[in-house]
């Protein structure tokens, strides 16, 4: 099939499909006399893996990993259990920042709502250090 049809059956712009050809995610395809490109069904399970493996949060290299243990005809889950876990630590690292983010967040919005704007002078008095807080950082 050429790529116009392989884009519409797969969901996969055909600006996409090229690319991931260049980046070594998808084989070279055969080619037609003509020179057009003439993919296999096999084709479309591979994009289907690939978008199903970002929507996971698996990054190009990673996914190119994967595809390459599995042509040298090796299972992949053990590489890809490897990445779920190191993701899943990545994942809860950045939710535990993004949580104390929210907590300073919601103290700078209740600093915010206390703040009379006539009395702001210089920076912002919403984002500066209380005044305590600053006065132990000066003092030896």
């Amino acid at each position: 099939m050429r790529i116009g049809e392989l884009a519409a059956y797969s969901g996969v712009t055909a600006k996409t499909i090229r690319f991931w050809e260049v980046k070594g995610l998808l084989p070279d395809p055969a080619r037609t006399r003509s020179g057009y490109r003439d993919y296999d069904s096999d084709t479309l399970e591979r994009l289907d893996f690939i978008r199903h493996a970002q929507t996971a949060g698996f990054t190009l290299a990673e996914i190119r990993q994967v595809l390459q243990i599995s042509d040298n005809g090796h299972p992949p889950c053990g590489h890809i259990t490897d990445l779920i876990h190191q993701h899943l630590t990545e994942v809860d690292q950045r939710i535990s920042e993004l949580e104390e983010t929210r907590l300073l967040l919601n103290r700078l919005a209740d600093r915010a709502a206390d703040q009379d704007p006539a009395d702001c002078d210089g920076y912002c008095a919403i984002l500066q250090p209380p005044p305590a807080t600053r006065a132990a950082a000066i003092e030896p």
